[in-house]
């Protein structure tokens, strides 16, 4: 089965209806379901958009989206987080966050290559788009 890396962009854009991707996430993560895709996140993930939930949507629906989530969690090891550092040391010209470079760092480990994501960061590291 194919994993695709879900971003918080993407979490978001789904939970958020005002969210200017919202439509366009809903359509994709019914496509990945109906091609027997496996959705994936990472526990940083987790924490970055249970954070981003939390300051923008409030407590409740923060708690409710972290009890709902049923996705594999693809833990960071500490040689993701090595791998990271030396991305962001690498690529001065671009602003990944922390989050992004572990990322691609478990999408490397794992041979993922897609990401369902509204975060360009992913095509500027070499990784597809989602749709």
């Amino acid at each position: 089965m194919e994993r695709v890396i879900v971003d918080t962009s993407a979490i978001y854009a789904l939970l958020d209806r005002s969210d200017a991707n919202h439509h366009r996430a809903v359509t994709l993560l019914r496509r990945i379901r109906d091609e027997g895709r496996l959705v994936v996140l990472t526990n940083f993930i987790v924490a970055e958009t249970h954070a981003l939930i939390l300051a923008r949507l409030g407590y409740g629906p923060a708690r409710l989206w972290l009890k709902g989530l049923r996705w594999p969690v693809e833990r960071v090891r500490a040689e993701d987080e090595e791998r990271a550092r030396g991305i962001i040391f690498a690529y001065e010209d671009k602003t990944f966050s922390y989050t992004d470079a572990t990322t691609f760092a478990v999408m490397e480990r794992t041979g993922t290559r897609v990401a369902f994501a509204f975060d360009r960061h992913f095509l500027q590291f070499g990784f597809a788009l989602y749709g």
